[in-house]
């Protein structure tokens, strides 16, 4: 992505024309209500949004603390300012691992607007249509009252897509068959990760088929490659456990708790001659001496095969699924804590944590979100394919972008024979990366037209089985949920599909906040403010700020490599420079700024790199940038490896 230079004294007008006045309905509390609520009532709408939730945020405030990014220059707008946001609260420009309470505070944040008004406890019952349009909705709560919510535009922001679905608009379950959008990677697969090695017995009584399966395999047969059915991938908690002992809480054993859910897992132990932590669980340490763990290996988090039937299910057989996860999750705990064939270094590991006392305090210490990755998908007025993720498609209305790889977790657990011998095996995880980060297609939010006019769908959006694994991401879901705040106060009374795109791809590039204030100014490698590039080569692979960045191969007195400051530029700017945890070991940093000259040196070494990224954003100071003078950054090195990667000026 190349450097912006924006004219704002347009911007006020731009915000003005778009506010409308109307009404906005949200139903859901995945993080994607936020961003809607506060987009939508920030262009002028009164907004309603109402969700079953005990807390909002979903899996931002539920657990999922390790985000899954793909790529950071993807995350544009309020999602961006939500990661800034959690970034001064850790003390630094960005942070991407993060506690849930403090997750939640920000989310709440986002909805403390007199122009919102939040209803929690009630489960959507009925919608009430005229033509194309929704008139009204019906929720219900536990205690049996009612209430009915006009609207002129309504978003759906559940992970199931209930709303979108009770309107009845066009929408798909489970994977399709490879061959009806022409992907690869969709259907039905077995593949290496996540998986048993070859010999693990499935029988109750090993080599007896007729003692029975063990529990959690299914009886399913495996089909052919690429076949498409209505299974869903896999579900879990995403657990946040604590290592402190005066902010922990025991694990105690769970209802329901049954030994015998575990007995594979112990076979797996038995093929395993060194068992280690990480080939059990993803084990991601977060801040506050806290953790985010998630799936690993044949046999962990995931329960598998036992959520087909939540998508369509009603509330209370929901909850019945979400007490046997958790049940289970719990239970697979207490079982490394105490059955004595678990290897005794894992018993040990695990035996030190216990739920936080300082969160989920209104559930028990236990998140409140099932990691519902996937359930019911619209299929809109476009459909997100393989081919996106892969950047074979033009999409002129894009607006965010998504960049994780192509990721589905297993479906099921089932039987098959190899060289003439029955064994487990797992099906359906797919992990395959697309290209560059790729637009999102504004017509993958909306329905057809002739369907339904005034929804808008941000997070069960329009796209493939395979190509949603990969959209599927937490910052994709909040930067989704602004765009379908803009769009439903864009639209007044009118119709979604009718809306000017181009004005909601206007406030991303001069107001992604909705503040006023400058948009950042990003110099990449490719930056028409880069002079000096003879000796320097584009490098492709992980670590960049982006999918590139620029090594210099040259010797050191051939280095005329400049980054020029912008003269449009004026006033307190925080500099950054985007640096890798490899790369030369000092680097001086030569800033003229507006012809005020200094030195910034940086140590590698003094480097710590958080998450799933290769590198972080290091302060080089705060400027006084004047209009008409601009300036120049030159970067010099001590030892090989100089590189040269994203420059970042925040206005303050």
């Amino acid at each position: 992505m190349r450097s912006r230079l924006f004219f704002l004294l347009v911007l006020p007008l731009l915000v003005m024309s778009c506010s409308r006045g109307n009404e906005v309905c949200i139903y859901g509390g995945s993080s994607a209500c936020a961003t809607a609520a506060y987009s939508a009532a920030k262009l002028g709408s009164k907004v309603t949004v109402i969700c079953p939730d005990v807390t909002l945020g979903g899996m931002t405030t539920g657990g999922l603390g390790q985000t899954d990014i793909g790529n950071k220059q993807a995350v544009i707008g309020l999602a961006r300012q939500f990661y800034r946001k959690l970034g001064t609260h850790y003390g630094k420009l960005e942070q991407w691992l993060f506690e849930p309470h403090v997750a939640e505070e920000i989310i709440m944040e986002y909805l403390d607007n007199p122009r919102i008004k939040v209803m929690q406890g009630w489960y959507l019952e009925s919608v009430r249509k005229e033509g194309t349009r929704i008139i009204s909705i019906t929720c219900r709560n536990k205690s049996g009252e009612s209430v009915t919510i006009e609207a002129d535009q309504f978003i759906d922001c559940t992970y199931e897509g209930d709303l979108m679905a009770a309107s009845g608009v066009s929408y798909t379950v489970g994977r399709e068959d490879s061959s009806v959008y022409g992907e690869k990677w969709n259907g039905s697969h077995v593949m290496h990760m996540h998986q048993f090695v070859d010999g693990v017995d499935p029988f109750v009584v090993p080599g007896k088929p007729e003692s029975g399966l063990l529990w959690g395999i299914s009886d399913w047969k495996l089909k052919e490659e690429g076949a498409g059915d209505d299974y869903v991938q896999a579900y879990n908690y995403r657990i946040c456990l604590t290592d402190v002992p005066e902010n922990m809480i025991p694990i105690e054993k769970p209802e329901n708790y049954d030994p015998s859910r575990y007995e594979l897992l112990v076979r797996v132990f038995e093929s395993d001659p060194d068992p280690v932590l990480w080939n059990y669980f993803i084990w991601s340490r977060m801040p506050g001496h806290k953790t985010d763990i998630n799936n690993r290996g044949p046999f962990s988090t995931d329960m598998i095969g036992m959520n087909h039937s939540y998508p369509e299910a009603s509330w209370p057989e929901r909850e019945e699924i979400i007490k046997a996860h958790k049940d289970y999750t719990l239970g697979l705990f207490y079982f490394y804590m105490t059955d004595p064939r678990v290897p005794e270094v894992l018993q040990k590991e695990i035996r030190r944590w216990g739920l936080p006392k300082d969160e989920y305090v209104r559930t028990g210490h236990w998140t409140h979100q099932l990691y519902i990755r996937e359930a019911r998908r619209l299929v809109g007025e476009y459909v997100a394919t393989q081919a996106d993720c892969e950047n074979r498609t033009e999409i002129p209305d894009g607006i965010g972008y998504a960049a994780y790889q192509m990721d589905s977790h297993n479906c099921e657990r089932i039987v098959v024979e190899k060289d003439g011998k029955l064994m487990v095996k797992n099906e359906g995880d797919v992990e395959i990366g697309g290209g560059r980060p790729y637009p999102i297609s504004y017509r993958s939010l909306t329905p057809k037209r002739e369907e339904c006019t005034n929804l808008l769908v941000p997070v069960c959006l329009s796209a493939s089985h395979i190509a949603y694994g990969s959209i599927r991401m937490e910052p994709v879901f909040l930067g989704m949920g602004q765009t379908c705040g803009l769009a439903a106060a864009m639209a007044g009374k009118g119709a979604v599909q009718e809306i000017d795109v181009k004005k909601i791809q206007d406030i991303y590039a001069h107001d992604p906040y909705l503040d006023g204030r400058e948009p950042d100014l990003l110099l990449d490698e490719d930056s028409e403010f880069i002079t000096g590039t003879d000796g320097w080569n584009v490098v492709q692979g992980r670590g960049a700020y982006g999918k590139t960045y620029l090594s210099y191969s040259g010797p050191a007195e051939g280095n005329k490599l400049v980054y020029r400051i912008p003269e449009t530029l004026s006033g307190e700017y925080d500099i950054y420079s985007f640096q890798q945890n490899t790369g030369c070991p000092q680097t001086v940093f030569s800033i003229d700024a507006s012809g005020e000259e200094s030195q910034v040196g940086f140590d590698r070494k003094d480097l710590h790199v958080e998450g799933q990224t290769s590198g972080e954003w290091v302060h080089l100071g705060a400027f006084n940038l004047k209009k008409g003078k601009g300036g120049s950054i030159r970067i010099s090195g001590e030892g090989p490896d100089l590189r040269a990667d994203g420059i970042l000026f925040v206005k303050k």
